[in-house]
């Protein structure tokens, strides 16, 4: 199997929508998230990573690196010049724990470095454990 990680072309971002628009037919708040990510992908607010298993995206991630982002509230401490905000982690559950976010993590994360970011931040519910230790394990050391 080829697994490459690189950063989502607009066409990559509208064909990852709509596959969830479809596995989501009764639910319209997918149509709207599709609008906002091509909205917030050319307003260059966001850089969405890929992880591609043979030419399908499997993996994916999202880091906020402008403060002009409209979407994410309580922005302050969370992103600026120097920090970027990651988030909407996804793995297709059949290929959950075999190491392919941690891979797109790490390409993300030395992306990001190489713009010159120099902290990331992300937020997660209390009741989300397992995601919690993920991210510990990924290095996150402070929550709030």
């Amino acid at each position: 199997m080829n697994y490459i990680c690189k950063i989502a072309s607009l066409e990559d971002v509208i064909n990852k929508q709509n596959e969830k628009i479809n596995n989501h037919s009764n639910d319209n708040k997918w149509v709207r998230w599709k609008e906002e990510f091509i909205e917030r992908f050319n307003d260059k607010t966001i850089l969405i990573y890929c992880g591609f298993l043979d030419g399908q995206i499997i993996t994916e991630a999202i880091a906020v690196i402008s403060e002009k982002d409209k979407y994410i509230q309580n922005k302050e401490g969370l992103i600026d010049k120097n920090s970027a905000y990651v988030m909407s982690f996804n793995t297709n559950k059949q290929y959950e724990g075999q190491g392919y976010f941690s891979k797109l993590y790490k390409f993300m994360e030395q992306d990001l470095k190489k713009r010159g970011f120099k902290r990331l931040t992300l937020g997660v519910e209390p009741c989300e454990v397992r995601n919690m230790l993920i991210y510990f394990n990924l290095g996150y050391v402070n929550y709030i």
